[in-house]
């Protein structure tokens, strides 16, 4: 009898225990990590960190990739710092210790042929990143995780929701994978049609200069609070660019659906579009000179307000309204309010000429020009605009690719020939 009793408890204590473990898996689920994830910080694209930078820096650290960058560093919350180079042989995917002088960790060799498309951090460190033709997943060493085909070229990468993995690839195929086990969830959606599958490096020229044969040049946005997708489609045979909205809706069939189209944006939208906190709002630049905000609901024009330049980076987007236009050759650094209907200018600084989106952490940093043909890191006042300090770039050469912001407070900025600078708080 006292057998029984001790099989039946143990037995009662297994069954609670698998229950307990069954109901708390969800804590492995990949989510975002963070820090600065991936290009543009967030899902949403914001450029914008939680974490309180600080105004004094000192630069700790500057190396090489040996090669080409066309995307931001990605950090994770381990310090780690991912970056997607175009070399000519050895390395490409790169993983660094930022808090210990850029020593690398590991890399890896890719397929060549994405610049523009960065890595992407979870909360446990792993690395998703593509490659023409595949999507690949990293754990936290260099061995790889899973490894799957895509049509195309994946841009940077999104967490949508605990577990689920948002591609869509420079050819417009859109997926969402389990990002654990690397396989499918529901159905890929096309964007594009006849599209050849065994030609995954079609238009991969015309990718980071935005033309007509890469039909989707930059990364999406998504906004978890309106679980809508936002991205820029050249279609086929079309004279411009449109925005395209498509709702990503958990647990029905299809898993992905294209919900709106959008030719409300003069000549076309150019760079990555950023969605509010809300989700309420799409804000994207036009390559009428324009800074355009729209309805994510339907993709209506609200308002548009004139930059007097080509902002050929995205706006980087406040919790509180506040939008910094991006920058580009011949930007001024110019802020918006968005007052819902209508805009207004909040302020212009015409003596900053901001080559970067500027990434905001309570103060924004921004790449500037240095003198005639010199490079700086620039701390600007996102109240006012005034700049803080400006920190030389030695030997930089080629054009910024833009600031990423540790949860350390750590800073780095990098330019197209490979030059990377690692800056800590002073």
């Amino acid at each position: 009898m006292l057998r029984r009793i001790i099989v039946v408890a143990a037995a009662t204590l297994l069954t609670g225990t698998v229950a307990s473990c069954g109901s708390a898996d969800s804590w492995v689920e990949a989510k975002p990590a963070e820090s600065w994830a991936a290009q543009y910080a967030d899902a949403a694209n914001s450029s914008r960190s939680p974490v309180r930078g600080a105004e004094r820096l000192r630069l700790e650290w500057s190396r090489s990739v040996k090669g080409e960058l066309g995307a931001q560093a990605a950090f994770s919350p381990s310090d780690y710092l991912a970056l997607n180079a175009q070399t000519e042989a050895g390395c490409s995917l790169m993983v660094w210790e930022a808090d210990n002088r850029a020593r690398q960790r590991w890399c890896t060799r890719l397929v060549q042929g994405g610049p523009a498309s960065s890595p992407l951090f979870d909360g446990f460190d792993n690395v998703y990143i593509g490659q023409p033709g595949a999507v690949l997943a990293f754990p936290p060493t260099q061995w790889i995780r899973w490894r799957r085909p895509v049509i195309g070229m994946p841009t940077t990468m999104r967490i949508l929701d605990p577990g689920h993995l948002l591609v869509v690839t420079h050819l417009g195929q859109a997926l969402v994978f389990d990002a654990h086990r690397g396989t499918v969830v529901g159905t890929t959606l096309d964007l594009v049609d006849g599209v050849d599958p065994t030609d995954s490096e079609r238009g991969l020229a015309d990718c980071l200069p935005a033309r007509r044969g890469c039909p989707v040049a930059a990364a999406p946005a998504y906004s978890d609070a309106s679980r809508l997708v936002v991205l820029t489609l050249w279609e086929p045979g079309a004279a411009e660019p449109v925005l395209v909205g498509l709702r990503y809706r958990p647990g029905q069939t299809p898993l992905l659906a294209r919900e709106w189209t959008s030719d409300a944006v003069g000549g076309g939208p150019l760079a990555s579009p950023v969605l509010s906190a809300d989700g309420d709002t799409v804000y994207v630049n036009g390559r009428d000179e324009r800074l355009w905000a729209l309805n994510s609901d339907d993709g209506t024009a609200r308002w548009s307000v004139p930059l007097g330049y080509l902002a050929q980076t995205p706006p980087a987007v406040a919790p509180d309204g506040l939008v910094v236009a991006g920058g580009g050759p011949g930007a001024e650094l110019t802020a918006v309010r968005d007052n819902g209907d209508a805009a207004e200018i909040a302020w212009t600084r015409d003596d900053v000429e901001p080559l970067t989106t500027t990434s905001l952490a309570g103060v924004g940093y921004v790449v500037v020009r240095d003198g005639a043909d010199g490079l700086a890191l620039a701390t600007v006042d996102p109240d006012d605009g005034e700049q803080i300090d400006t920190y030389p770039l030695p030997g930089a050469t080629g054009w910024p690719v833009g600031v990423s912001v540790a949860h350390d407070g750590r800073v780095v900025t990098a330019t197209s020939d490979g030059r990377v600078y690692g800056f800590a708080p002073s």
